[in-house]
């Protein structure tokens, strides 16, 4: 990356650990995840540290690195210093460290499962949202929540908790209902981005799997499904806000679900 790269995306690499770390704001968040739809480089850079922060602190590793291992990173570090140091002024780009551990890292396989969610939330996130279908953007918000550490900003199955959380964040009022007697637990809410605004995120569990269910406003119409890549989306209207739900549960328990929250929430 070029010195004239590195300024022009100083500002979204002070947001990217801080969103990392989860210590950005709701509204930086969701512009910060926005960006991330557009910008290659800032999600390359993104899944380099995710990775290596997965890595680090994952449970039950056991797996010692050889000696040799060790002295050839400390030798590739070392060697990217010194390059680094004699080309500050050349206009050539250098690979950065996180680049160089990044290859290191899938040289050597340390955890394939992250590898993989690795490349799914890379095909969802290098699309531009503008040649992206609602549905498409729906599924890379879905599997982004759940990746990037940012399932929620609230953590409460208090209704009367997430629900006043959302004043000043948003310019609506999504309905918000605990739906555990329905098997369907309210974990939390957040903000997300869809479709060119800020919307209302509330997140549920089925059996252990995590239902999305995205909330703005938008004129009424008729109920909808939808699969997608082994997710399945509901589509459904009431009191002038549009409701998606996605999951990969199967079909019939989110549709299940979508009539469970229209009738906890029906006047």
């Amino acid at each position: 990356m070029s010195g004239v790269e590195r300024n022009d995306h100083g500002e979204w690499n002070n947001l990217l650990h801080g969103f990392i770390d989860g210590e950005l704001d709701a509204a930086n968040a969701a512009r910060f995840e926005a960006h991330l739809t557009t910008c290659r480089e800032c999600a390359d850079e993104m899944e380099n540290a995710l990775m290596v922060k997965r890595l680090s602190a994952r449970e039950g590793v056991k797996w010692q690195a050889p000696e040799a291992v060790h002295a050839r990173v400390q030798a590739a570090l070392s060697l990217e210093q010194a390059i680094m140091t004699r080309t500050m002024t050349a206009t050539h780009p250098t690979e950065s460290s996180w680049q160089r551990l990044w290859q290191f890292v899938r040289k050597w396989s340390f955890a394939p499962s992250l590898a993989v969610l690795t490349a799914s939330l890379m095909l969802v996130l290098n699309v531009s949202p503008q040649s992206q279908t609602i549905e498409e953007q729906l599924l890379a918000s879905h599997v982004r929540s759940m990746l990037a550490d940012h399932l929620t900003d609230v953590l409460t199955s208090d209704q009367h908790t997430v629900k006043p959380w959302f004043n000043g964040k948003i310019d609506f009022s999504p309905p918000v209902v605990d739906m555990a007697a329905q098997g369907f637990p309210l974990v939390g809410g957040r903000v997300d981005y869809l479709d060119g605004r800020v919307v209302a995120a509330l997140i549920y569990r089925r059996h252990g799997h995590v239902i999305n269910l995205f909330i703005w406003p938008g004129a009424p119409g008729a109920h909808g499904s939808a699969e997608k890549d082994g997710y399945n989306l509901v589509e459904w209207h009431a009191d002038g806000l549009v409701f998606w739900a996605i999951s990969d549960v199967i079909a019939s328990d989110l549709s299940a679900f979508r009539d469970d929250f229209i009738r906890a929430t029906a006047p």
